[in-house]
């Protein structure tokens, strides 16, 4: 099914994204040679990421755990120590979301709506996903400004990436979906603005 995308919300991406973009490029300028010169290469991390059921895309993020070819799978306790100093404060901060804007412009992402899920869960989950993906992925959205402390308590409990998995699956897929799924049946440029204001307050 095509996404949902009325014609105000791609213009408030493209408009908002552009002011950030122009307001913010000495913050995204420093925080790149932040990493640059204290982490080392590569500044970005870019993950592929499902912009519909079918859809693959490219998210960028800056980076802020240590490569790893192996790689894979949501976040738990079992990468804590991968992540870097610079990377904890980027996270806190949700600096590292910045390169997002980009994602933006190119009309991969909106600023608000389901987050954008790896291949593997679409594939897992693939009746769920067709549903919450016929809305454009977000930056941020109501399962993020609701559930993303609640999912991160949960993952912190995981000791192995087989534990992550499986905690995100049978805990945070359907909890997070459920949310998607009433930001879609609700969606409005207040809906909008109030996800916005929660998730910067937070």
């Amino acid at each position: 099914m095509p996404q949902r995308l009325p014609i105000w919300k791609r213009l408030f991406d493209v408009f908002f994204a552009l002011f950030l973009a122009l307001l913010l490029s000495p913050v995204l300028i420093g925080v790149a040679l932040w990493i640059l010169l204290r982490d080392g290469r590569p500044v970005f991390y870019v993950s592929e990421r499902m912009r519909t059921e079918k859809s693959p895309f490219w998210l960028w993020k800056f980076r802020t755990m240590k490569p790893d070819a192996e790689d894979r799978g949501v976040t738990g306790q079992d990468k804590d120590t991968r992540i870097t100093a610079t990377g904890q404060f980027l996270r806190r901060s949700r600096l590292d979301e910045l390169p997002q804007l980009l994602n933006i412009l190119r009309g991969d992402m909106s600023f608000v709506g389901p987050r954008p899920p790896l291949r593997r869960y679409v594939e897992l989950y693939p009746e769920l996903y067709a549903k919450v993906l016929q809305n454009r992925p977000g930056v941020t959205g109501l399962a993020t400004a609701v559930f993303h402390q609640h999912e991160e308590r949960i993952l912190a409990t995981s000791t192995s990436a087989e534990e992550t998995e499986a905690l995100y699956c049978r805990r945070c897929v359907p909890r997070k979906a459920r949310l998607d799924l009433i930001y879609q049946a609700h969606l409005s440029l207040w809906l909008d603005l109030y996800v916005l204001k929660r998730t910067l307050k937070k």
